[in-house]
């Protein structure tokens, strides 16, 4: 699907390889996914497929948006060498714009996009009982040279927190990780469901946060 044509600053990074053909999902979104219902799932802004081949790979039907053609190409690609391209249809869109469907999706993850403005349609995209998956660069004191050379696209203290607080928050943690190369990131990561009432189900804590 084809909302525009115009090429992308990301499109050059994908092509060129300053960014990872192969990144991981969060460990987070890893070790809740057994407790999340199969269906279909949304990953928002998902440049080369961090967590749609992931969630093709555990059985869902997956919405793979992005405004990069070449992002896209590679996830195509990458779906077809895991056998799994059948479960995902990959979608040309600007995710500031894009008009999102109301209660179409059982998980909808979002991973190192800044979203805060589209928080409402995000929930509201959600069937009742779907799960809501996001994660971020964090505003820190100290240097986090991994992300964003600005604020603007960083979260600050618990607001991602509070952005998701219309949700049944099932996860949430900020912390600073080491990463090759000191390229250390601090990051925010938001699991909240689709659920009201003051007495709901809660998943078992994995080990692996």
């Amino acid at each position: 699907m084809d909302d525009h044509d115009e090429p992308t600053d990301w499109d050059e990074r994908f092509a060129s390889g300053e960014y990872p053909r192969d990144p991981e999902p969060s460990p987070v979104l890893r070790s809740y996914e057994p407790s999340i219902p199969d269906g279909r799932a949304l990953d928002l802004a998902t440049g080369t497929g961090r967590n749609a081949l992931f969630l093709a790979a555990a059985g869902y039907e997956v919405d793979a948006l992005d405004a990069s053609a070449e992002g896209l190409r590679i996830v195509r690609e990458r779906a077809a060498e895991r056998g799994v391209e059948d479960r995902i249809e990959t979608v040309h869109a600007d995710a500031t714009e894009y008009d999102l469907p109301t209660e179409r999706y059982d998980l909808v993850t979002v991973s190192f996009y800044h979203t805060l403005d589209r928080f409402t349609d995000l929930g509201e995209s959600l069937t009742h009982g779907g799960h809501l998956f996001v994660e971020g660069h964090l505003r820190s004191a100290e240097p986090t040279p991994s992300g964003p050379s600005t604020d603007r696209y960083r979260f600050g203290a618990n607001e991602l927190l509070r952005a998701g607080l219309g949700l049944t928050v099932l996860h949430y943690d900020e912390a600073t990780e080491e990463r090759p190369d000191d390229r250390r990131r601090a990051t925010a990561r938001l699991l909240a469901r689709r659920s009201h009432g003051s007495r709901q189900s809660y998943p078992a804590r994995p080990d692996d946060r």
